[in-house]
């Protein structure tokens, strides 16, 4: 393939290719510069394309990592580190001390809520907690997967409720649906 083959070519993108920039900028000016850039990527590297390949796809994949590449570029120059000795225990993010009583309390309140679901609903959430998949549950408990799911659903929504003043505690409080 010729030089000129191979622009007109690329030429024939550039309205897609423009379209795509914009999704990835939803910048105008930014847009320009990203098609300019994929576009003289892909005359400087012509002869890394073989004949035969998907153009299109192969300029989508140039414009991608450009993208990417001027981002990170962009987020590491706007990153500050600040070096400072920190000295002074109010900027320390870490807890000092942890309230392992509050813990415990939380735990038992926990476990009890789950000890009170009825059966049918209590066993496949411990299963579903301790990390078995959904299909291996339905296996096991010889029931159908759909059935598993529901009852899942069920538990979570009823330990939601029981545990509700714990939520309100932690900022996760939960309005009423109204019906």
């Amino acid at each position: 393939m010729t030089s000129i083959d191979f622009k007109k070519m690329v030429q024939k993108e550039a309205k897609p290719l423009r379209h795509y920039a914009y999704q990835l900028t939803r910048n105008v000016e930014d847009t320009n510069d990203l098609v300019q850039e994929t576009m003289l990527k892909a005359y400087t590297y012509q002869d890394k394309f073989e004949n035969g390949t998907n153009l299109k796809g192969w300029l989508y994949t140039i414009m991608k990592n450009t993208f990417i590449n001027n981002y990170r570029r962009m987020v590491k120059r706007n990153t500050f580190i600040d070096q400072t000795d920190n000295d002074f225990y109010l900027d320390s993010v870490a807890p000092l001390v942890k309230n392992e009583g509050e813990q415990g309390f939380l735990r038992k309140d926990i476990e009890s809520a789950i000890g009170e679901l009825p059966v049918n609903l209590q066993k496949p959430f411990t299963m579903n907690v301790k990390g078995f998949k959904y299909h291996e549950i339905a296996e096991i408990l010889n029931i159908p997967i759909g059935t598993v799911k529901t009852r899942i659903f069920v538990a979570r929504r009823q330990l939601r409720d029981a545990l509700a003043s714990y939520g309100a505690m932690y900022g996760y409080a939960i309005e009423k649906e109204v019906a």
